[in-house]
């Protein structure tokens, strides 16, 4: 946990009109950076949320995962952190 405390400090750019204040944003190409630089996190999953927003997964080897939403203005938002991320296969 204290990583995803690390990743909270330098990306934090809190919203103060947005009444969750964990949500924490910055332009989507610094947040990319800092997750696949510092924190040697990869895009493992994304999904479309609206017309403007997509929803992306990063996770790193050990398992830590952001939950980010990433919004057509060209900010990126992490909206969601933990740990122990697994993947599961769907049934078939």
């Amino acid at each position: 946990m204290l990583r995803s405390a690390a990743i909270l400090t330098l990306l934090a750019t809190p919203i103060s009109a947005n009444p969750i204040a964990e949500i924490l944003c910055a332009p989507t190409k610094q947040m990319q950076q800092k997750l696949e630089q510092q924190f040697h996190s990869a895009r493992t999953a994304s999904g479309m949320r609206s017309p403007d927003q997509m929803m992306e997964v990063w996770t790193d080897q050990r398992g830590d995962w952001a939950m980010v939403v990433r919004y057509a203005s060209g900010t990126s938002c992490i909206v969601a952190m933990g740990e122990h991320w697994e993947e599961t296969e769907n049934p078939t």
